[in-house]
Formats: structure tokens, C-alpha cells, sequence
């Protein structure tokens, strides 16, 4: 006969084994990338139902239109949205509406590097595990080994052409093996021309006709002639090779 320590132990293995095998398919890589899916699905329906860019440019709270908690709150409710798939443009120009130039540059990119800094992060543990096993393109192989080499220029290079969209960056560059410091670093930096030129459109859009709102739309038209330009030539240049 088995003594009762020796009963006890075998009872207890297979759950102990169960929970081992659940808690690995739990946390295997394509439960996490699941989870990511999930996750941003449902922030997308968010925004699609709630519309948070209204609420910010129009529902802003009266007595939170100055000062560094309102900036702080705003840059906290930028990031969040960015998250969510908000467009940044219309974020930018709520932000120059609210606090003018200098104050909603500042809350702009607060929240521009808050919301990176949340993408990346959720790629990098939920998704690189199981994306990287299907970097087997060209293209893909080309970018993966483009951030993950020279990270810091290559994201401040996508920073400053408006041509790739924001949260496609993000996870790019989360895939990759590129670091979390260059990336926040140069996301900031990179952001500063075109977000500043909306900020200052959104700042004068009562004032269509000044020469500050002028500049800025066409600064605005210039990047984003200037990335299709770019984008058109290295698809071009890709396809002949």
C-alpha cells in the first residue's frame, strides 16, 4: 500500500499537470497575440461608438482649459485615443484650439510619445513572439532589419514624413528588435514639425485667412506631397528589383 504522502502527491500531479499546460497555453505566443487583437479591436469599436476626438475638441471642461493639469489630463486622454486608432491630425488641431500654440504643442506631444510608448509596449509583449516567426517576406525582412539595426534614424525618419500611419510605426518597430529608449526618443523628436503644424492650424482656425494658419496648411500639403512622392518612388525602385 502507498503511505498517504505518497497517495497525496499522485492525486495532486495531473491537476498540477493541468494547470502547468494551461497556464503555457496561456501565455504561448499566439494566446498573447490574440490578446493584442482583442484588445485593439476593442479599442477601435471604442472609438468608432464614443467618438473621444469630439469629446476633446468640443466637450473639453471649461475650467480645464489652462494650466499643467489640464495639459497633463489632455496628454493622458491623446495617448489613450492614439491607442484607440484616433487619427493624431485631429487631436493636434483640438489641442491648438484648447491651448493655443505652445501650451498644446507641449500637451500634443506628451501624448503622442505617451500613446507610442502604450503601443509599443503592448506589442512588444503580447505580439513579437508570434509575429516574428512570420518575417519572411522581402519587404517585411528589410524593415525588421532596418529598425532593428539603426532604430533610432529609421523612426525618426518615419517621425518626420507623415506617409506611415502612427500606430503602424508603432507596432513595426515593437516587432523588431529595436529599443524602447530610441524608439520614445525619437518618436518625440520626430513628431515635433508636423504635429507643431497642426497645433498652430488648429490654434488659428478662426482666423483662416493669417499668415500663421497659411504657413502651417502649407507646411501640412508640402510633407504630405513630399512622403507620396517618396513613397511612390521606393515602391517603384522595390518593384524593379
Amino acid at each position: 500500500m502507498l503511505d498517504p504522502a505518497t497517495a497525496t502527491a499522485t492525486a495532486t500531479r495531473p491537476a498540477d499537470g493541468l494547470a502547468v499546460r494551461c497556464t503555457r497555453v496561456l501565455l504561448s505566443p499566439w494566446s498573447r497575440l490574440s490578446l493584442l487583437v482583442a484588445v485593439l479591436l476593442a479599442a477601435a469599436a471604442a472609438m468608432l461608438l464614443l467618438e473621444p476626438q469630439r469629446l476633446l475638441a468640443t466637450g473639453w471642461p471649461a475650467q480645464l482649459s489652462g494650466g499643467p493639469v489640464a495639459v497633463a489630463l489632455f496628454g493622458v486622454a491623446y495617448g489613450v485615443c492614439t491607442v484607440a486608432f484616433v487619427p493624431r491630425p485631429l487631436l493636434n488641431l483640438a489641442a491648438g484650439a484648447l491651448f493655443g500654440s505652445q501650451t498644446g504643442l507641449a500637451a500634443a506631444l506628451v501624448g503622442t510619445v505617451l500613446g507610442a510608448g502604450i503601443s509599443f509596449g503592448l506589442g512588444r509583449v503580447l505580439g513579437q513572439d508570434a509575429l516574428r516567426t512570420l518575417l519572411r517576406g522581402r519587404w517585411l525582412k528589410a524593415a525588421d532589419g532596418q529598425l532593428s539595426r539603426h532604430g533610432f534614424r529609421s523612426m525618426l525618419a518615419l517621425r518626420l514624413f507623415p506617409g506611415v500611419p502612427f500606430a503602424a510605426a508603432n507596432y513595426c518597430a515593437a516587432v523588431s528588435r529595436m529599443g524602447y529608449p530610441p524608439f520614445l526618443v525619437a518618436t518625440g523628436l520626430g513628431s515635433v514639425p508636423n504635429t507643431a503644424a497642426y497645433v498652430v492650424a488648429g490654434s488659428e482656425a478662426s482666423s483662416p485667412t493669417s499668415p500663421a494658419f497659411l504657413a502651417a496648411m502649407g507646411f501640412i500639403v508640402l510633407t504630405g506631397l513630399g512622403a507620396a512622392v517618396v513613397a511612390w518612388r521606393r515602391r517603384h525602385r522595390l518593384a524593379a528589383e
